[in-house]
């Protein structure tokens, strides 16, 4: 009734509300309304009043958002509307600013809900092209505005339809790397006069570097060795501008700039051991930089990814990595968010190097010896606070990755894994306490249950302590009940059974 008044308050009023109401009732429910309101929302994309195209654009992108998916067993969006959806979109997008930033809301959430799309095309892929256009040119468009929210969302956007991007678009989404690298080389130029504009020459580096990441991800998953190839032509181009971006000293780029080398670690494997020697500073720096924690736990996230990439070839850079990482646990000033990372990275080392850890091996396990106790200590006294009960599922998860990668990596070197064995018990005992806490999560009880495993299948004559520790036993046997543990915790059982028989 009021979505048709001429007093544009009511029709305004009547939109958001039924924007509002999206979230409440179930998507059965609601499925049959958003479909005979939907060409009319559509329509007022081109009402006369700016509020209440902005209103609208904001509901239709709560539609995209809660009743849009291919895991949900109706259609709101399908192959009739879509072109016109599309269309409407990419019309309004040229409009107000305050319009184009609810547009590129909605887009991020039109791509979202193609994710899923099983096969090598989505329905999506036809405009893919004019989608992205139109999202580079609203960001060009965002200089000459100043308006640095709708850059945000403009990039924010794109990165999601790259993102969510099939296999059929693969060759569009390549040459966005010749273009990315084209304005990222432009920044280095830019002429800085001012903290303005040192801030706006940081915030476009970090936006395109995290576009670059978007599509070097998408491009590495893709199974076609052309795309690869393709792709690692342009890894000499990627690395030398990433290198200089590491020059600058904002945090914000610096993450972004991470972030991108990580995936092209990722995607170029042991061949990127040809930029270490000139990406190793970069990351000794990030390792110290105390300040910015945020850096320095992307720092260790890809020594990790170069533990993976590289295998055996980074044990020449370890004595220094090693160096880094348990002076950082040690430092007071170290935002404790970066520690849980570090001694999962310990098991990532240990995984890439083997043997070679041992001269490692005491620092590093009494670093989780620590570790743990802090752990116990804390889960005596969080009681209901949420952030202490995150934080010590995040240490947890930390140091068992942690040993389940030092069994792994020394699985092969029975001599060396003596050591071990004096701290079988207190590994255990943890891992009881991690079984007596009801607000552990998840990825904790995997990773709990791999540990037990791993220590079984790695270490001999463990089967006093499995005795002395028969928690085990209920542990193990609810762990088989979980459709995604059920393989894990029948493995690690059989493993334990071993060492009893």
């Amino acid at each position: 009734e009021n979505i048709g008044k001429a007093d544009w308050k009511f029709r305004e009023s009547a939109t958001m509300a039924f924007g509002a109401i999206l979230e409440g009732p179930s998507g059965q429910v609601l499925a049959p309304l958003v479909n005979m309101a939907f060409g009319f929302l559509l329509n007022a994309m081109n009402d006369q009043n700016m509020c209440v195209r902005d209103t609208t654009a904001w509901t239709i992108g709560r539609i995209c958002a809660e009743l849009h998916g291919s895991h949900l067993n109706f259609e709101v969006i399908n192959t009739t509307n879509l072109p016109n959806l599309v269309g409407v979109m990419l019309q309004s997008i040229e409009g107000e600013p305050v319009i184009a930033e609810k547009v590129c809301y909605v887009l991020h959430n039109l791509a979202s809900g193609y994710e899923d799309f099983e096969g090598e095309t989505s329905p999506l892929s036809p405009f893919l092209q004019p989608i992205v256009t139109a999202l580079l040119e609203v960001a060009n468009r965002s200089f000459l505005s100043q308006s640095t929210k709708l850059r945000y969302h403009a990039f924010e956007a794109l990165n999601e339809v790259i993102r969510c991007s099939k296999k059929d678009t693969a060759t569009m989404v390549l040459q966005m790397i010749p273009l990315m690298t084209g304005k990222l080389h432009e920044t280095l130029s830019m002429p800085v006069q001012s903290a303005e504009d040192r801030e706006k020459q940081n915030e476009l580096q970090g936006l395109l570097c995290s576009v670059l990441q978007v599509v070097i991800q998408k491009l590495s998953s893709i199974d076609n060795n052309a795309t690869k190839v393709s792709l690692m032509a342009f890894s000499d181009q990627l690395m030398t501008l990433f290198l200089q971006v590491f020059a600058c000293r904002s945090a914000t780029v610096l993450e972004e700039a991470l972030l991108a080398v990580g995936a092209l670690v990722n995607a170029m494997g042991a061949d990127f051991l040809k930029y270490m020697d000139a990406f190793f500073p970069y990351i000794e720096t990030g390792l110290q930089n105390f300040t910015e924690y945020q850096v320095c736990t992307e720092t260790v996230e890809v020594v990790g990814d170069l533990c993976r990439a590289l295998g055996p070839y980074i044990a020449k850079y370890c004595d220094k990595i090693m160096f880094f990482l348990l002076n950082d646990l040690q430092a007071q000033n170290l935002h404790r968010s970066v520690k849980p990372s570090i001694l999962s990275c310990f098991g990532d080392i240990a995984l890439a190097i083997e043997g070679q850890f041992e001269k490692y091996l005491p620092y590093a396990l009494t670093m989780l010896e620590s570790a743990s106790a802090l752990s116990i200590q804390t889960q005596q006294v969080a009681g209901d606070d949420d952030d202490m009960i995150d934080y010590n599922n995040a240490l947890r998860n930390g140091i068992l990755e942690a040993y389940s990668g030092l069994f792994q990596g020394f699985k092969n070197n029975k001599q060396q894994l003596r050591s071990f064995h004096d701290h079988a018990r207190e590994i255990l005992a943890f891992i009881e306490s991690i079984y007596m806490d009801p607000n552990r999560d998840k990825s904790v009880t995997k990773n709990a249950v791999w540990v037990l495993g791993d220590l079984a299948d790695t270490l001999d004559n463990v089967g006093p302590f499995f005795v002395e520790k028969p928690f085990y036993q209920k542990f193990l046997m609810e762990c088989k009940q979980i459709t995604s543990l059920g393989d894990t915790a029948q493995w690690a059982m059989e493993r334990i059974c071993v060492h009893l028989s």
